[in-house]
């Protein structure tokens, strides 16, 4: 990413902040996809808008609550294709980005829908803020998520032993990481349903928080973590995904931009993964934006390193 680039990219989430700050008490959320695209097309005049299907091979369940907080009711939108069939079909679990300060599941919508096209369950959520609550709240609703999702699992014909992740940007982070720490104590709620999943899909997002290559500084992170990297390391060491990489980890797909501080760590977890056998690929989108997997063309390339990598991994045909 050159230096343009660059400052592009911190003035947009700069200006997504305060006007999510300003906003935070109405129901509007500036990070979307029409705002994304209108601050993207000055720069990138090959980017175009990517829009809703509609279609009847695809079943549409929106706004479903899946868990109560003190802060709101979360809720999660569920597409399935529509044909009837006695197998039952994986589930990708879809963690929109926003630099844990906003965004909205309907930023994932699309992209959940296109999987249900593929034969496959789209479930975009939502999960707290930082604003709202801050580290760990936003991993345990991710994790919630999953198990309601187990939960469902017979009424959406899901497959509970075929369930991946996928996360953009900040949400990348939190997809690993969950896909990381199934099961772990640290991020248990203590049910008897599990919150293993079986793939990863991280799209630009971190791996590492405190790895050598990543910045001192990250303002959205420290936040979200309740301090600095300095003035509370323990909590940026424990919502980084590559201190938990073992035998237990599922297959990854890391599809990244050029943008190099979003790949710290990344060579070594999956050099880490290799060690323990687990599959694992890597793509590299050149000249894209950020948040470049809600326009085309870098949609489509997404789409796609996605669909082939969750037909590997569940042996899909």
């Amino acid at each position: 990413m050159n230096t343009f680039s660059k400052i592009s990219c911190l003035l947009f989430y700069l200006s997504c902040f305060t006007l999510s700050w300003s906003q935070s008490q109405t129901t509007e959320n500036p990070y979307n996809i029409v705002d994304i695209y209108n601050a993207t097309k000055q720069n990138y005049e090959v980017a175009s808008m990517i829009t809703p299907l509609s279609t009847e091979e695809i079943k549409y369940d929106e706004n479903i609550v899946y868990k109560k907080t003190n802060q709101r009711k979360l809720e999660l939108d569920v597409y399935s294709p529509s044909k009837k069939s006695k197998k039952l079909k994986p589930a990708v679990i879809l963690i929109h980005g926003g630099g844990w300060l906003m965004g909205q599941k309907e930023n994932q919508r699309i992209m959940a829908q296109h999987l249900a096209m593929k034969g496959y369950i789209g479930v975009s959520v939502s999960y707290r803020l930082s604003l709202e609550a801050p580290y760990p709240a936003a991993v345990f609703d991710i994790k919630d998520a999953i198990k309601w999702v187990r939960k469902n699992a017979k009424k959406y014909k899901i497959n509970p032993e075929k369930i991946a992740v996928l996360g953009a940007d900040s949400g990348g982070l939190l997809a690993t990481l969950a896909g990381t720490t199934s099961n772990l104590e640290i991020f248990s709620t203590k049910e008897e349903v599990s919150d293993e999943i079986q793939a990863v899909i991280n799209l630009d997002g971190m791996v590492s928080l405190v790895h050598r290559d990543s910045p001192e500084k990250n303002s959205m992170a420290s936040i979200w973590l309740n301090g600095s990297r300095e003035k509370n390391e323990k909590a940026w060491k424990d919502a980084s995904p590559l201190q938990y990489v073992g035998e237990n980890s599922p297959p990854m797909l890391f599809i990244n931009s050029m943008n190099s501080e979003s790949h710290a760590g990344k060579n070594d977890m999956t050099s880490l993964l290799k060690i323990f056998n687990t599959y694992t690929e890597t793509r590299t989108i050149p000249n894209t934006p950020p948040a470049f997997w809600l326009m085309d063309p870098w949609f489509d390339m997404t789409l796609n390193y996605s669909i082939n990598f969750l037909n590997r991994v569940f042996e899909q045909s």
